[in-house]
C-alpha cells in the first residue's frame, strides 16, 4: 500500500515574531496578543466546506505536536453524512447533517466516511497581524474491501491564511479558534472555507475494555505507578478503562484458541458501534493455544467478522520459566509487571503496530527484554515503560484508518514502500557468515497458483550465529517483494506479527535450515497478476541477542532472490478460476493460517481445487484444512483425486504425514505410511509378523542394498514382496491399532528413535548403523 508520507518538523513561533516598540505604540492594544493566541498543541476540530457543493462538507481533526526542535502536524477528514426527506413530494429533498459538537471533545465518525489524510506543510504564525498562513496536502483514500484501500499519488496541495476570532459555543476556549479561504497553491483559486478549534490536549481518544474468565487477573496495571491512563497520556491519548464482565465461561478447557477468543469477543463486549467509539477489546483467560503470553488475534483466519484490530487475549496461568529474571517460576497473572506489559504490547499491535527492536518498550517482545536484563538492572525492572520514538509519532500521525479498529488490516500500515518512517535502527547488520538461497519449487506456473519457493539459511562461518526458530509466513521475520514484468513491485511480509514472542535458535557452523514460503498476496493485492518472469525477493529481519539496554539493538539482516514465470490462461474455465483466486483475499488466510470462519475464501479454494489447471496446485492446502478441521478422510480423498498430480512442497508433504498418516509417492500419489502399515501388521498379527520376519531377516540386506542404491531409506524399509506377504498385508490392513501401536506410531511420526537394545547376547544397533529401523523397532516391542 503507497500511503502517504508523515509530516515534517515545523519551526514553531518564537519570539522573533514578536513586533518592534515602535510597531507596538501604533497597535490597538486588544490587537497585540503578545501572549498568543497561537496554534497550541493537541486536538483542533476542523471543517471544510468546498465551493459550489452545497451538500458536500467535510469534518475531522488536526494534530499539532511539540517536539524537540518544532512541531509536527496532521489530521484526517470525513465526509459529513447527508439524509434524503420525502416532502415536498415526489422527490424530496437532500439535508445535510450538522457538523460534530466541540464539546463533545475528539469526534469519532463512521469509517465509511473517511476521505482525506492531511499532511500539514507549514504553520507560519505572525503574533503581530492575528493571522497565519496553513499550509496541506490532501491525499484522498479509496476504500476497497475490508478496511483496505488505496491512496492518491499526487495529493492537493493548498494554503489557507487563517485569522483568530471568537469560536462558536461549545470550543473549550472560544479563543482559539480559527477561519479562512483555503486556495490551491498553483493557480491561487479558492478551493472553500476552512474552519478550526482546539478541542482537546489529547490526539486521539479510545476505549479498553477488559474482559476476565473465573481465577484469571485483569492486566490494570504495573504495580509500579503505570497504568492504562499512563499508557494513553504517553502516547497523546484520551484512554478509558471499561473493566467490564469478570466471569466469561471457557467454550472447551482452560487454553483457549484464537478463534474462540474472537467469538467470546462478539458475544460478551459492551458496544459493537465502532463508527461511535475506538472500542478495542481484552479477555484475560487462563492459557493460550497459539502462544504462552498473549496475542492480537483479531486477524485473518480467526476474524470471522472481518472486521480488523479489535480485540487480543492474554494468559493468566503460563508459569514463568526460568530466565526471566525477578519474576521467574511465577504464575504471569502474578507478575504484574510483566502481564501488564504484554497487554500494552498486544494493544500496540491492535493499533497496527508491528515489533520493535530500537528500544526496550512496549513494542519488543518480553523475550528479548528479559535477555537483556542484567545483575545490575533484570528484568522487570529493565522495561521502558514507553512506545518507542518512531512508534509514537505513528501513533500520533498515522491517518486514522492505521490506527481506529475496524480500519485496514494488520501490517498493511507498515506494508509501505518507502517507509512512511525510518526506524532509525542505527545497528542493522548484515550477516557476511549467512547465505540465503531462495529457489522455486516450480520455475513455471499457471495465473492464479501459488508460487512455493524454498527458503535455505547457511552459516558459512566458523562460528554460531542466532537466527529466528521459524522462516515462513507465520514468523515475524519474513518481507519481500515480487516485481512483475512492467517493472511494478509488490510487498509481501509475514502474517502473523501480533504475539508477544520471537523464538530464536542457534545455527552452527556448516549447518542449514530449509523452509518452504507459499506466496500468493501481500500487501498491495495478488503478487502475481499477470503472466511474465517475475522476480522475487526474500529479506529475513531479525533481532540479535542483546548487547545491553542502551540504544538500539543489533538486528541482523539477509537477503536471497530467484525468478519464476508465470504462464496466461490456459482454457476458458481456468481463466475463470484464476480469476477467482485472484480476486479473493481471503484464499490466502486460509493457504497461510487454514481456518473454517471465511466463506469467501472457501468457495474460492473449492474452485481452484476442482479446476484442471489449478487444481494441482491447490489441492494440497484444501487436504489441510479439511485435516485441521477434523475431516481426516476427507483430507485423503481431496489428496486421492488428483494422486501423482499433486504439487507440494517437503514441509506440505511432511504436514500431510503428521496430520493423515501418508506419504507422497511420485508415481502413486498419497499412500498410508509405510510405519503406519508395518506397525498395524506386526501388533495386530503378531503369529503373521512371526512367519513374516523369518522371510524379512533373509531379505532385509537385499532391501538395505536396494534403497542405498537408489538414495532412498524407504525401499529398505519396505516389506518383503510376495504372495505370503501380500496375503498377510491385507489381513493386516482390515484390523483395529492396538494402543501400543498408536503410541509407537507418534514416536515414529515426531522422529524420536529408540535407543539400542539387545536380543540375547545380540545387541540391535541405532538406525543408520546398519538395521533397519523397523527391524529395531519390532524387535523393541517384542
Amino acid at each position: 500500500m503507497a500511503a502517504p508520507p508523515m509530516p515534517d518538523t515545523l519551526p514553531r513561533a518564537t519570539n522573533l515574531e514578536q513586533p518592534s516598540s515602535s510597531e507596538k505604540s501604533s497597535l490597538p492594544l486588544a490587537s497585540l496578543n503578545l501572549s498568543g493566541p497561537f496554534v497550541r498543541a493537541g486536538a483542533w476540530l476542523i471543517n471544510y466546506q468546498p465551493v459550489g457543493s452545497p451538500y458536500v462538507a467535510y469534518d475531522g481533526t488536526i494534530r499539532v505536536e511539540d517536539i524537540a526542535g518544532g512541531r509536527r502536524a496532521s489530521g484526517d477528514l470525513y465526509q459529513r453524512p447527508t439524509i434524503r426527506i420525502p416532502f415536498p413530494p415526489p422527490i424530496g429533498i437532500s439535508i445535510m447533517l450538522p457538523p460534530p459538537n466541540p464539546s463533545n471533545g475528539i469526534p469519532i465518525q463512521p469509517i465509511n466516511r473517511y476521505r482525506y489524510y492531511l499532511r500539514v506543510t507549514k504553520i507560519l504564525e505572525n503574533l503581530t497581524s492575528g493571522t497565519f498562513d496553513l499550509s496541506l496536502e490532501m491525499y484522498l483514500f479509496t476504500p476497497t474491501s475490508g478496511g483496505a484501500g488505496s491512496w492518491s499519488t499526487s495529493p492537493v496541495k493548498c494554503t489557507a491564511a487563517m485569522t483568530w476570532m471568537m469560536g462558536p459555543t461549545g470550543y473549550p476556549n472560544p479563543g482559539d479558534y480559527v477561519e479562512g479561504d483555503l486556495k490551491s497553491d498553483s493557480g491561487g483559486a479558492v478551493l472553500g472555507r476552512l474552519k478550526m478549534g482546539w478541542i482537546s490536549q489529547f490526539y486521539r481518544k479510545a476505549t479498553v475494555e477488559i474482559d476476565t474468565v473465573i481465577e484469571s487477573e485483569a492486566p490494570i496495571e504495573s504495580g509500579t505507578g503505570h497504568n492504562w491512563e499512563t499508557v494513553g497520556k504517553d502516547a497523546g491519548y484520551e484512554l478509558k478503562l471499561d473493566l467490564s464482565q469478570r466471569n466469561v465461561a471457557p467454550p472447551s478447557g482452560e487454553s483457549w484458541a484464537d478463534d474462540e477468543l474472537h467469538r467470546a469477543m462478539v458475544a460478551h463486549r459492551d458496544s459493537l458501534d465502532l463508527d461511535a467509539e475506538w472500542r478495542y477489546h481484552i479477555l484475560a483467560v487462563q492459557k493460550l493455544d497459539s502462544t504462552p503470553r498473549g496475542i492480537m488475534y483479531d486477524a485473518y483466519a480467526t476474524d470471522s467478522n472481518n472486521v480488523p484490530r479489535e480485540g487480543l487475549g492474554i494468559s493468566t496461568h503460563w508459569i514463568i520459566p526460568a530466565g526471566f529474571g525477578l519474576v521467574s517460576g511465577l504464575r504471569f497473572g502474578l507478575a504484574k509487571a510483566a502481564h501488564f506489559r504484554t497487554a500494552v504490547h498486544e494493544f500496540g499491535h491492535a493499533l497496527g503496530l508491528q515489533h520493535n527492536t530500537i528500544d526496550l518498550g512496549y513494542m519488543n517482545t518480553t523475550d528479548v527484554i528479559a535477555a537483556a536484563g542484567t545483575t545490575a538492572n533484570p528484568f522487570p525492572n529493565n522495561i521502558k515503560w514507553s512506545f518507542a520514538d518512531n512508534d509514537l509519532e505513528r501513533l500520533r500521525h498515522w491517518p486514522d484508518v492505521f490506527i481506529r479498529p475496524g480500519g485496514v488490516p494488520f501490517g498493511d500500515a507498515n506494508n509501505i514502500t518507502p517507509p512512511i518512517t525510518s526506524d532509525g535502527r542505527a545497528l542493522e547488520l548484515d550477516m557476511p557468515d549467512l547465505k540465503l538461497e531462495v529457489n522455486p519449487l516450480l520455475t513455471e506456473v499457471p495465473l492464479g497458483a501459488p508460487v512455493r519457493v524454498e527458503l535455505k539459511l547457511s552459516n558459512t562461518g566458523s562460528t554460531p550465529v542466532t537466527i529466528p526458530a521459524r522462516i515462513d509466513l507465520k514468523s515475524s521475520c519474513i518481507r519481500g517483494t515480487v516485481k512483475d514484468p512492467s517493472g511494478t513491485s509488490r510487498d509481501f511480509r509475514s502474517l502473523v506479527a501480533c504475539i508477544d514472542k520471537d523464538p530464536k535458535r542457534e545455527l552452527e557452523p556448516g549447518q542449514s535450515y530449509s523452509k518452504c514460503l507459499t506466496l500468493l498476496r501481500g500487501g498491495d493485492g495478488a503478487l502475481f497478476p499477470s503472466s511474465g518472469v517475475s522476480e522475487v525477493t526474500v529479506c529475513l529481519r531479525w533481532a540479535l541477542p542483546s548487547i545491553g539496554d542502551a540504544g538500539p539493538l543489533p538486528e541482523a539482516v539477509v537477503e536471497g532472490k530467484t525468478t519464476v514465470f508465470v504462464m496466461g490462461p490456459m482454457t476458458a474455465a481456468h481463466a475463470k478460476a484464476a480469476h477467482k483466486v485472484l480476486t479473493t483475499p481471503d484464499i490466502h488466510v486460509l493457504m497461510v493460517i487454514g481456518g473454517n470462519h471465511l466463506s469467501k475464501g472457501t468457495e474460492a479454494l473449492k474452485i481452484a481445487v476442482e479446476d484442471d489447471v489449478l487444481g494441482p496446485h491447490w489441492t494440497v492446502v484444501g487436504a489441510k484444512i479439511k485435516a485441521k478441521g477434523g475431516d481426516k478422510e476427507g483430507a485423503k480423498r481431496v489428496l486421492a483425486s488428483r494422486g501423482p498430480e499433486v504439487i507440494a512442497c517437503h514441509d506440505e508433504e511432511e504436514k500431510m504425514k503428521h496430520l493423515l498418516g501418508v506419504e507422497r509417492e511420485r508415481k502413486n500419489g498419497w499412500l498410508v505410511s509405510q510405519f503406519v502399515m508395518q506397525l498395524n501388521s506386526w501388533f495386530s498379527h503378531y503369529a503373521v509378523l512371526d512367519s513374516w520376519f523369518k522371510d524379512y531377516a533373509v531379505q532385509s540386506a537385499a532391501y538395505r542394498k536396494a534403497g542405498q542404491a537408489r538414495g532412498s531409506t524407504r525401499a529398505a524399509r519396505s516389506p518383503p514382496v510376495g504372495a505370503k506377504a501380500d496375503e498377510s498385508n491385507q489381513a493386516i490392513l482390515n484390523k483395529d491399532i492396538p494402543a501400543a501401536a498408536m503410541s509407537s506410531i507418534a514416536v515414529l511420526e515426531t522422529g524420536e528413535l529408540f535407543p539400542p537394545v539387545k536380543e540375547g547376547a545380540r545387541e540391535i544397533p541405532r538406525p543408520g548403523e546398519g538395521t533397519d529401523l523397523l527391524l529395531v523397532v519390532a524387535t523393541r516391542l517384542a
